[in-house]
């Protein structure tokens, strides 16, 4: 019985998903067709046409008025008036993307590992008025059927990424196969200068963490509208990857914890793919300022009395530059990233790791994991770091101007200077191109994502010992050159199920059934009992053939030193 049950999940993983997933560079499509089967929901805003597939899609429905002109770097504002009859077709639109270079020889020579994660990946339909929410649910759901709703927040370093990136199709037909239909949102918020601008004008404007506002504003949409579309805006998960889980931390950390929206609880359940907590100055720190103040000279706003109001007056062009102006993800400065939630007072009241340590977040059954190489993707960019030296300067120039540089020289110091103990992990002496890329790998995946990840478990665990958790670690890409199993990588396996192994199979049943029951485990004697992380500091390791439990406590040393210096590893 159980053989035959597996074999129908991979059969599952197999067929339907693959063809869900656009060709690598392909253009998604965003306008409607006439060809296509329509249907339609009517909602407070409007009658809104979607189309009929293998899955019913709303696309590009506006959930806030469009932040241009005066609305540019203001927090969202709610619809006053009807759009009447709208027509939901396609995709929707893309928020104004920061641009980045693909230039360099280790770049390119690992770009064709790269292409089909949606970071590569191009939009279209880029434009500031943007703020909008995808629906897709399986064909025939009415109103009333109370499915639970599985809502979505892309990744793209708070740089890239849009809802074009994301179709839900493979996933509602993998709960469908499971016997778990669910309702998929995807929601579209500000990204870079447009999303994230720092500065003490920002923070004074009262005009901080922008992205996450338009997020919020999003999920209080589904709370009010959800119903129409057969959801049950009591049963909402909060799930992203890279940016999209570090935001999901952050929308259950907003407001010191509160989530709720007209009495109720916005969302009761989370889930973290790379990413979780990440240690920031306030919006007005020193590095904030050099950001803000690059935008305002490029935008040609130097010498304007208000210069925030200057940047809400330029083209949109101008702006775009602007914004783009400064330091992006995949660059010599990698994860110290340019545009980042930070505190301000307001939204975030403190940093991430201190609202953690404090209890002050929505406190919720939550997954979270991390792919086994998340650095190496983000070593890609610095050959000129040839020795230990030049590593600790790099750290501690780009990254931690609040700490002394021999207290980064005791991180890096955590870290034997030996390519075997390096990321890509478990590659002997391969994978190393130039002298210090592993180790650097390896410090970068365990500060941004591995490390804080075990200590944003510990921290919640202490505060909420009775709110379960569940942790994973992903070596399912074991042996891909240079990047191992790299972060983004995921991507592939667990939103499109595209590859057809065990990695697939088990995450799409174990992720449904926590969307329906707040628990990964489905009882159903197929796949391995997931232990909650508490109990014995335990996570889920998977390959493409199995999974299994391993202890939570590799890289104890690095741990420790990371554990008891966080107040100085703010970025």
């Amino acid at each position: 019985m159980k053989s035959t049950l597996f074999r129908c999940l991979l059969a599952m993983a197999m067929s339907g998903p693959a063809a869900a997933l656009p060709a690598p560079n392909a253009a998604p499509n965003t306008s409607p067709r006439a060809d296509l089967l329509k249907t339609q929901v009517t909602i407070a805003d409007g009658t809104v046409v979607g189309s009929v597939g293998l899955v019913e899609n709303f696309g590009g429905i506006p959930f806030a008025q469009a932040p241009v002109g005066p609305l540019r770097l203001k927090p969202p504002q709610k619809l006053t008036s009807s759009y009447g009859t709208l027509d939901a077709t396609g995709s929707g639109p893309s928020c104004p993307q920061m641009f980045f270079s693909t230039d360099g020889d280790l770049l390119t020579s690992v770009l064709g590992n790269l292409l089909n994660t949606p970071l590569f990946q191009t939009v279209t339909g880029q434009t500031e008025d943007c703020l909008t929410m995808r629906v897709q649910r399986p064909v025939g759901t009415k109103a009333g059927a109370k499915l639970p709703v599985l809502l979505y927040i892309f990744g793209g370093g708070f740089e890239l990424g849009s809802p074009q990136m994301y179709d839900g199709t493979s996933l509602i037909l993998n709960g469908l196969a499971m016997g778990k239909p669910f309702i998929f949102v995807t929601v579209n918020y500000r990204v870079g200068g447009f999303g994230f601008l720092p500065g003490k004008e920002i923070l004074a404007d009262g005009s901080a963490n922008l992205g996450l506002l338009d997020q919020r504003l999003g999920l209080e949409w589904v709370a009010d509208n959800i119903a129409a579309f057969g959801g049950d805006p009591d049963k909402v998960t909060i799930w992203g990857e890279s940016a999209g889980a570090i935001s999901v931390f952050d929308q259950m950390a907003l407001y010191d914890g509160n989530n709720k929206y007209n009495g109720k609880a916005l969302f009761r359940g989370a889930i973290m793919n790379s990413g979780s907590v990440v240690p920031a100055d306030f919006v007005d720190c020193e590095r904030c300022q050099d950001v803000y103040d690059t935008v305002v000279e490029n935008a040609g706003c130097s010498g304007a009395a208000d210069t925030l109001e200057c940047l809400r007056g330029v083209d949109y062009d101008t702006y775009v530059k602007a914004a783009n102006s400064v330091p992006g993800l995949l660059s010599y400065t990698s994860v110290a990233l340019s545009y980042v939630p930070r505190p301000d007072g307001t939204a975030l009241t403190a940093s991430p790791d201190i609202l953690v340590e404090q209890g002050k977040y929505a406190a919720v059954p939550m997954i979270i994991g991390d792919q086994e190489d998340e650095g190496t993707l983000f070593a890609l960019f610095q050959s000129n770091i040839t020795n230990t030296d030049r590593l600790v300067d790099y750290l501690n120039d780009v990254f931690f101007r609040g700490a002394t540089r021999e207290q980064i020289a005791a991180l890096v110091d955590t870290y034997p200077d030996d390519i075997t103990a390096g990321s890509p992990f478990n590659t002997g002496i391969l994978n190393n191109p130039y002298p210090e890329f592993k180790r650097l790998a390896a410090i970068l995946g365990d500060l941004v994502f591995t490390l804080s990840r075990r200590l944003f478990l510990a921290g919640t665990s202490a505060v909420n010992p009775k709110v379960p958790s569940w942790s994973y670690l992903s070596s399912y890409d074991y042996g891909t050159p240079i990047l191992g199993t790299f972060h983004g990588s995921d991507i592939l396996q667990v939103f499109y199920g595209i590859l057809p192994n065990y990695a697939s199979v088990a995450f799409a049943s174990y992720y449904l059934s926590f969307v329906y029951n707040l628990n990964p485990n489905n009882g159903s004697g197929i796949l391995p009992d997931w232990p909650q992380w508490s109990e014995k500091k335990q996570l889920m390791q998977f390959t493409n053939i199995a999974s299994f439990k391993a202890n939570d406590n590799f890289r104890s040393k690095q741990y420790d030193w990371i554990s008891s210096n966080i107040d100085i590893l703010h970025i």
